[in-house]
């Protein structure tokens, strides 16, 4: 994962790290043997079997001899069980995010709900409104989305070699839904990553009031630690709220491709738009997470200013 070209990534922590995902995995085959198998301490090359479940089944039998560890599975029920693990976690951390970000919410609006301002359709001037309704439409916003993450499901996958094979013990051993196999039915992946994506839907909406209510001609609000310049030091640039639009700008190309890989699904397994939905998932999942932290924090330091909002609405009244 990399901080310097998708500044702020660690607050991810390790979601979705190779770490995370061979933990999951081995916990899916722990599940399925009944017992806590030893994990492998060597590196996993998935290149020559094109996943990185045969290597570990692999070292799994050669570190825990004795135990019947794989039979009966195919590598996507463990892969795709592993994803609904590392997703669910990713999940969670998310909507803590949010709940941060909706008590920020409530305390603004009980701060300087009742401060008037201008409102502003098509970039002009339009009627007073009160920074409580806009507080209220940033605040919808993220219950929603939190709604949507609190009311999903995360089901186990165990087929088999075609997607014949019914078993709980994995869903069971998890704590996870025990549903059908789903290997080439991948709604319940596109619907974790809608809900995930419509958090970042929320957080970017945020991110774009405070940027331009933040511009110095208006002025209205400011981040509480603004960002420097290395060629301008006069500069408080609003980074939280630049980072939170830039998870905004990517992550529904991220959930596109998601999309489009439930649509390429052929036969029992597909070629290659399976394959296509890991990596998809770990930047979704990632940049997110990252995007609710950065929002919660945002909103957590925003500053409010209403003499500014009174300076912009009475050049307002005083130009209709």
């Amino acid at each position: 994962m990399s901080d310097l070209l998708w500044p702020g990534d660690r607050r991810a922590g390790d979601l979705f790290t190779d770490e995370a995902f061979v933990a999951a995995m081995v916990a899916v085959e722990s599940a399925w043997a009944g017992t806590a198998l030893s994990a492998p301490t060597g590196p996993l090359d998935a290149e020559p079997g094109g996943n990185a479940v045969i290597p570990l089944v692999a070292a799994l039998r050669d570190a825990n001899p004795g135990v019947d560890v794989h039979t009966g599975l195919t590598s996507q029920d463990v892969l795709d069980t592993a994803l609904v693990l590392m997703l669910r976690g990713a999940v969670g951390v998310v909507r803590s995010h949010l709940d941060d970000s909706v008590a920020a919410l409530d305390r603004l609006a009980s701060e300087h709900g009742d401060t008037a301002m201008v409102g502003r359709t098509l970039t002009q001037w339009a009627v007073p409104i009160t920074f409580g309704h806009k507080v209220a439409t940033w605040r919808s916003g993220v219950s929603g989305a939190a709604d949507d993450l609190a009311g999903l499901t995360f089901p186990a996958q165990c087929g088999g070699p075609v997607g014949t094979l019914r078993d709980g013990r994995i869903a069971s051993g998890l704590g996870l839904d025990d549903v059908p196999a789903w290997h080439t039915d991948r709604r319940p992946i596109t619907r974790i990553a809608d809900a995930l994506t419509a958090a970042t839907d929320a957080c970017g909406r945020i991110a774009r009031d405070v940027l331009s209510l933040s511009r110095p001609e208006v002025a209205e609000v400011s981040e509480g630690v603004g960002g420097g310049s290395s060629s301008m030091p006069h500069k408080a640039n609003p980074v939280l709220s630049v980072l939170v639009r830039r998870a905004a700008l990517t992550t529904p190309q991220l959930l596109a491709t998601l999309h489009l890989c439930a649509a390429d699904q052929v036969d029992e397994r597909a070629d290659g738009a399976w394959h296509a939905e890991w990596d998809t998932l770990r930047l979704l999942a990632r940049r997110t997470a990252v995007a609710a932290s950065q929002t919660a924090d945002l909103l957590a330091h925003l500053r409010v200013h209403p003499d500014r909002m009174a300076d912009n609405l009475a050049a307002a009244d005083a130009a209709r």
